[in-house]
């Protein structure tokens, strides 16, 4: 199966070598987003991971749009927190973005995040 690269610059710039989606004919797959602005390069917020979290969801959004689809499509997403105690506030940004039935989602902690983040989140999605 032939895959395609997806990129917008509605979107962070990938910080390593990967793609910020692959598109691979019935799936799409975002690579992890952070918080970050496209527009200036540094993460919407130091310390607020509600604001960073809103962000990264845009930041998938527009690699979904980029391949012609919305997070409507989205039938999977993982979460990194580098804090489980910021859950809540992460969650009640993410309802903010999806309605039922939603898509099945894994949340983690880790030690650290790239750039020192406090959220990435990355999704795949079905392409109809």
């Amino acid at each position: 199966m032939k895959h395609e690269c997806i990129h917008t610059e509605d979107a962070p710039a990938a910080v390593g070598p990967y793609s910020q989606g692959i598109d691979a004919g019935s799936f799409v797959y975002t690579a992890g987003q952070l918080g970050i602005d496209p527009d200036t390069g540094k993460f919407a917020s130091e310390d607020d991971v509600q604001i960073q979290t809103r962000r990264a969801l845009e930041n998938v959004k527009a690699v979904l749009e980029a391949a012609g689809i919305g997070l409507g499509d989205v039938v999977k997403m993982t979460v990194y927190l580098s804090d489980m105690g910021n859950y809540k506030l992460m969650n009640e940004v993410y309802a903010e973005f999806f309605s039922e039935p939603y898509p099945a989602r894994s949340t983690v902690a880790v030690k650290k995040l790239p750039l020192g983040g406090l959220v990435e989140i990355d999704a795949v999605a079905i392409k109809s």
